[in-house]
């Protein structure tokens, strides 16, 4: 009984979902010294990586569900559907925030004096389709803290290059929660729920989305001209360009079929490939940038 429950929170939370923000963690802890990080460094950003996105999803199922029950495309869920108490999802929460905090006393004093603005954004979202079509930013920032939060982990200090590899992300998940959110349009609009589609439109908002995925690279890119990375780094910038012009090419707005594809499949790949490229290139180095 209690692992099928735990199976039921898992799919209710999309845990697979941590891949996006996960490898851009990683990715933060890399660039701190150019090298690969301590085991314990590995260890402490694992976990708080995976508290502060189970937190933040169990949350927002929590804040959504009354909403979810409504949308035909969310009904099925875990709470409106009763398959979960609100009393078992609201443990999931506090258990995983007490993860994170954990994590990141563990890490850094910074880190863990940090960690109630890491409550605070990764709660906010939530909300934030209440009242602003901005809420797409607002899930970018959530996820864009990766990159910041494990370089301040390891170093105690900020610095230019996660900020600009963290606004890269955001920018990033908030193109692609535009596209995510048109599947929602006629269901938003009609429960007067904020998007940048309800608000102007599909074709707007996929505009909109490609005008953020042409925006992103430059940031990756330009964390690898302050770093001095080299030709892996860049291959990765090169391949994640790739994959988001792909992303605009799946999603039209006569035809949003294919936008799970373009979510999922898409950026889970562009996140490890990233990941994949600047860790060659920490551990073979070849100068170009």
């Amino acid at each position: 009984m209690v692992f099928k429950k735990l199976h039921v929170f898992l799919e209710m939370i999309k845990f697979e979902h941590t891949l996006f923000a996960l490898p851009f963690a990683y990715i933060g802890a890399l660039l701190t010294e150019l090298r690969v990080p301590s085991g314990y460094h590995i260890l402490w950003i694992t976990l708080a990586m995976v508290g502060a996105r189970t937190a933040a999803m169990s949350f927002n199922r929590l804040v959504d569900r009354h909403i979810d029950a409504k949308n035909p495309r969310t009904a099925q869920r875990a709470l409106p559907q009763g398959m979960l108490g609100l009393g078992e999802v609201w443990f999931y929460v506090i258990f995983s925030f007490a993860l994170l905090g954990v994590s990141a006393y563990n890490l850094s004093s910074l880190a863990f004096q940090l960690f109630p603005v890491a409550v605070l954004a990764l709660s906010f979202y939530s909300y934030t389709k209440r009242f602003t079509w901005t809420c797409h930013f607002w899930c970018g920032v959530a996820l864009g803290l990766a990159p910041l939060g494990a370089w301040v982990a390891i170093t105690g200090s900020f610095h230019p290059a996660p900020v600009l590899l963290g606004v890269g992300v955001l920018l990033w998940v908030a193109g692609f929660d535009i596209l995510y959110a048109c599947d929602d349009y006629d269901f938003d609009r009609q429960e007067k729920i904020f998007s940048i589609p309800a608000r102007f439109g599909i074709p707007t908002a996929l505009r909109i989305s490609t005008v953020l995925h042409v925006l992103a690279p430059g940031f990756f890119l330009a964390v690898g001209f302050i770093l001095n990375l080299g030709l892996m780094y860049l291959t990765g910038v090169l391949i994640a360009t790739g994959l988001l012009f792909y992303q605009h090419i799946l999603v039209k707005p006569e035809d949003l079929s294919k936008t799970g594809l373009a979510f999922f499949n898409l950026n889970g790949t562009l996140s490890v490939m990233m990941f994949v490229c600047t860790l060659a290139d920490i551990l073979f180095p070849f100068q170009i940038l």
